[in-house]
């Protein structure tokens, strides 16, 4: 039990050990505070390195860390019987806030002047740098300048100290002007002539104002008789003017009477003239509607019939022609009987020519008288036929020059000789 006990004590001490060198050997520097670390130099460098928040770590016995506050210092600025321009001493309090400087470069200055020095060291510094910059802004600012704009005079105190504070290693927040006074009762003194001033400008001013009034009560009086008068006289002329204005707008009513009546008129005939119009363009559509559309469709039909006419007659003249040409080609065909053969076929057609010049002669019966004179009657007509059909053939032959009777014996004969040596003819 004793031996568990002395290791745990053991532990505990070198865990306590551990973390007491691991301490020595960080260093955490806080926002508000700034860690200079000095011991190691090498060449060319200052000796000495800066930390401003975080962490870093140290060589215990070989590197110091030695902490400079970023924290505001607050400094009563007060100087007394310091002459300003003029010649008049002035006592001037003020407060101002400084700071050592974090910006790199013035931080160095810092260092070198306050690195271990208490914060009552730099607010004294602080203090005496800027009494000195106050009394030299006094020395160039007259005690109404002072006195009455003291944010001008803040500011060129700021503009003053700021390179020597600077150059300290400081960085001024604030500085303002607290009070303003005199042992020679000087500012008392102005400030009673100017009260005086004021109070003679203010009476003056209320003179001036009340002549002013009274002026302006009178002229307001007058200006307030000639405007009564000149009102009267507008009410008469006003008056006069509407009458006018009435008779004016009385003969203008009537003239635009006149016109309406006209224009009325004129507006009646025009939509008269444009109904009239309107029904001789609906008289036209009828027109169009029943008479020329259908004649023109009609036209059309008639000559659509009449183009189907034309390319009828056109097919059956061609068909004609073809049917000609090719009995031309086989009249040509038949050598010296061609004339006869076209001559032949065209028999029936004059045959039918001449029956049709007698179709239209009726004839109801015929009478046979006999003469008497020997004569026999019915034998004398049929005898008479051989010689009408022997005439009739001779017509033929005089319009055609082909005699039908010795064609039919040529026939005959042919169609005979065919019989009588037993061959058949085309006929058969």
């Amino acid at each position: 039990m004793e031996v568990v006990i002395t290791v745990a004590v053991t532990v505990v001490l070198a865990i306590a050990l551990v973390l007491i060198s691991i301490r020595a050997f960080i260093v955490i520097c806080p926002p508000n505070l700034v860690a200079v670390i000095s011991g190691r130099s090498k060449e060319g460098e200052s000796g000495y390195r800066v930390l401003r928040g975080g962490r870093t770590l140290r060589i215990p016995l070989l590197e110091k860390v030695d902490w400079m506050e970023l924290n505001t210092i607050a400094i009563d600025v007060a100087v007394q019987n310091a002459y300003s321009k003029g010649a008049i001493p002035l006592s001037v309090q003020a407060v101002g806030n400084v700071k050592i400087s974090s910006r790199e470069g013035v931080l160095d200055n810092a260092i070198e002047r306050f690195l271990g020095r208490p914060t009552e060291y730099v607010q004294k510094i602080a203090k005496e740098t800027l009494e000195a910059n106050l009394r030299g802004v006094l020395a160039t600012l007259t005690p109404e300048e002072v006195n009455e704009d003291r944010l001008k005079f803040a500011q060129t105190l700021i503009d003053e100290a700021d390179d020597d504070m600077r150059t300290l290693g400081l960085d001024l927040d604030v500085l303002k002007i607290q009070n303003v006074t005199d042992e020679v009762d000087y500012l008392d003194s102005v400030g009673r002539r100017r009260t005086a001033q004021v109070i003679m400008e203010a009476r003056v001013a209320e003179a001036e104002r009340q002549t002013e009034s009274q002026e302006a009560e009178a002229g307001a009086r007058r200006r307030a008789e000639i405007a009564q008068v000149n009102a009267n006289l507008e009410i008469v002329e006003r008056s006069n003017a509407l009458r006018v204005r009435e008779a004016e707008l009385e003969a203008l009513a009537v003239a635009k009477e006149r016109e309406a009546e006209v224009a009325g008129e004129k507006a009646k005939a025009v939509a008269e003239q444009s109904l009239e119009t309107e029904r001789i363009e609906l008289q036209k559509r009828r027109l169009e509607a029943d008479v020329i559309t259908p004649a023109r469709a009609e036209k059309e039909a008639k000559e659509l019939r009449a183009k189907g006419e034309a390319a009828k007659i056109i097919e059956d003249g061609a068909a004609q022609i073809e049917v000609f040409r090719r009995l031309i080609e086989q009249y040509q065909s038949a050598g010296e009987d061609a004339q006869q053969i076209f001559v032949l076929n065209m028999l029936p057609d004059l045959l039918g020519q001449i029956v049709e010049t007698v179709k239209g002669v009726a004839i109801d019966k015929v009478t046979v008288i006999d003469s008497g004179n020997g004569s026999q009657g019915i034998p004398d007509f049929m005898s008479q036929l051989p010689a009408a059909v022997i005439k009739l053939t001779e017509q033929v032959e005089t319009a055609t020059g082909i005699n039908i009777l010795s064609g039919l014996g040529a026939n005959q004969k042919e169609a005979d000789a065919t019989v009588g040596t037993g061959e058949e003819g085309p006929g058969s």
